[in-house]
């Protein structure tokens, strides 16, 4: 999981926005309409992400088609201390300075 977190938080274009994305999950469960609408995000964008979190097993579904529930899988869970390290050691471009951070729309 560490490796899966590092790449998919700090490593590849899209980090920001799946850090944004894993922290809205945080706060609590929501399909991606409402997650898109949570942190000014296009849907089909949310949507990329969302496929791209649970294919790393970050994010787990409930339900099928427009209304599924997204939220924050046990693994995830069970490794939240590395997620922790990822997003204080990242310098993301709307935190305003470096390392140490939220992502935007994260607080």
């Amino acid at each position: 999981m560490e490796e899966s977190l590092w790449y998919l938080l700090a490593g590849t274009r899209g980090s920001e926005n799946r850090a944004r994305i894993v922290r809205t999950l945080d706060e609590q469960p929501r399909n991606a309409n409402r997650l898109s609408e949570a942190i000014d995000l296009d849907y089909n964008t949310v949507r990329h992400h969302l496929d791209t979190l649970r294919e790393h097993e970050v994010v787990v579904r409930s339900g099928d088609g427009y209304g599924a529930v997204y939220r924050l899988s046990d693994r995830f869970e069970a490794n939240r201390e590395i997620y922790e390290r990822v997003v204080e050691t990242v310098e993301y471009s709307h935190t305003g300075g470096s390392g140490g951070g939220t992502p935007e729309g994260a607080e």
